[in-house]
């Protein structure tokens, strides 16, 4: 902001231009916050179906009947909750684990094959998961027959290309003059992991566990592929059981998707100044 105003010297200018910046950055959190408000005034609205509800911006009564109905809906509505929290965070622990070790050993190991197989693992993200949805449901459902199981939910995703790029991306920063130190004191390389690279990775790892949940939580298509059986649905894919063929019971589902955003609300917000940190970082990498 300094740079640009040495460039403008009047102060009318300036003045227009910070208000021109200013309105369309609050145009855009507008646009941004806009949908989750809506979600959370229609989840306080009467559980009647959607043709029968009427439309608005502001609540025209606070009524908690839908989130009762929600709960009352189905003996399975706390079933989702807890399939969803269960798949996520199983989803987020391995990955940060095993994302964290492969990272390590791409960014500071030397070891035959490291640069075809890191670039066979780069290639592997420009397939769209599209794609790979198919033979992967064969395989889990129809070769080892492990539909409406957690392991179904949860293997696909115990590790993603990604995060591994994410986190070697990250260490290759670290200096490995303090890995060298370690060696030379006789530090072994579980050690050398465990004490040195952990702690100072603390910021990627945050930013891995808030992404990778994140995606866990939201996702609809793959366990609405694995799951046929509402005790073992999550709640993204238990959300769309309030909709029939002729009606929708909008205000109820309003509710359980506001219910289902509050973790990923308390997981953010507990962790973002790490987040915030790692953002910072690549910022000034960049």
């Amino acid at each position: 902001m300094g740079l640009f105003n040495n460039n403008i010297k009047s102060k009318g200018s300036l003045f227009a231009r910070n208000g021109l910046i200013i309105t369309c950055l609050l145009l855009f959190a507008a646009a941004t916050i806009f949908p989750i408000y809506f979600m959370i005034i229609s989840s306080f609205g009467d559980p009647v179906e959607a043709g029968a509800m009427s439309y608005s911006i502001l609540p025209p009564k606070i009524s908690f009947e839908s989130y009762k109905f929600f709960f009352n809906f189905s003996a399975h509505s706390w079933d989702w909750l807890k399939n969803s929290f269960i798949v996520a965070a199983c989803i987020t622990v391995s990955n940060v684990f095993f994302a964290t070790l492969a990272g390590y050993a791409f960014a500071k190991m030397k070891f035959r094959g490291k640069g075809i197989l890191f670039a066979i693992l780069l290639g592997s993200m420009m397939i769209p998961t599209q794609v790979t949805q198919v033979p992967l449901y064969i395989l889990i459902v129809n070769i080892f027959e492990l539909q409406n199981t957690y392991t179904a939910l949860i293997m696909p995703s115990i590790v993603t290309v990604y995060n591994i790029f994410l986190v070697k991306q990250f260490m290759s920063s670290i200096p490995v003059e303090i890995i060298e130190a370690a060696k030379i004191e006789g530090c072994s390389q579980p050690k050398i992991f465990w004490y040195i690279i952990m702690p100072l990775s603390k910021t990627v790892m945050a930013v891995l566990a808030i992404l990778t949940f994140m995606a866990a939580w939201n996702d609809f298509f793959w366990p609405f592929l694995v799951t046929n059986t509402m005790d073992m649905q999550t709640i993204q894919v238990g959300l769309k059981n309030f909709r029939f063929a002729n009606t929708t019971y909008f205000a109820p589902m309003m509710a359980g998707a506001t219910i289902s955003a509050v973790p990923m609300f308390i997981l953010f917000f507990s962790l973002q100044k790490y987040f915030l940190e790692g953002v910072a970082v690549g910022a000034v990498k960049g």
